[in-house]
């Protein structure tokens, strides 16, 4: 059994990236991304590559309580919307490109202060991760 590694065009790698398709073509242009010409004479980059690419240079913002944990997933963003009833909370933060959601008691929103527009870490400790990869079209 031969597995193929997928290849991306341009447009493809950039909608990965996060960026336009001219900051990849750069990339390659400038020797940072390599790649190459698919059988329809396509720029194609392999998919292994932009994968490695993407580790190299994804930088997160610094985690400001300077606390040391185990878990490793740890997102710096800033509150977005805090939804709250008596004892339940439903808090939204902006991690990046990441939304993220988490239901916690309203006593914590109210020990943290949490509320729009404050700098906060979600911390993800979870041994269960769902990966599912697109469907076939």
């Amino acid at each position: 059994m031969v597995l193929l590694v997928p290849h991306y065009r341009i447009a493809e790698a950039a909608g990965l990236l996060g960026v336009s398709d001219d900051t990849v073509r750069r990339w390659v242009d400038g020797g940072q991304l390599r790649a190459q010409r698919d059988a329809a004479g396509r720029l194609v980059v392999d998919g292994a590559e932009l994968a490695e690419f993407a580790r190299d240079q994804a930088r997160s913002t610094p985690d400001p309580s300077g606390v040391g944990r185990s878990a490793r997933n740890r997102l710096v963003g800033l509150v977005t919307e805090v939804l709250s009833d008596r004892v339940m909370s439903q808090v939204e933060m902006q991690c990046g490109p990441h939304r993220v959601v988490s239901l916690m008691s309203t006593e914590a929103v109210h020990e943290l202060g949490l509320r729009p527009g404050v700098l906060a870490v979600a911390v993800v400790k979870s041994t269960n991760v769902v990966v599912e990869t697109p469907g076939e079209a």
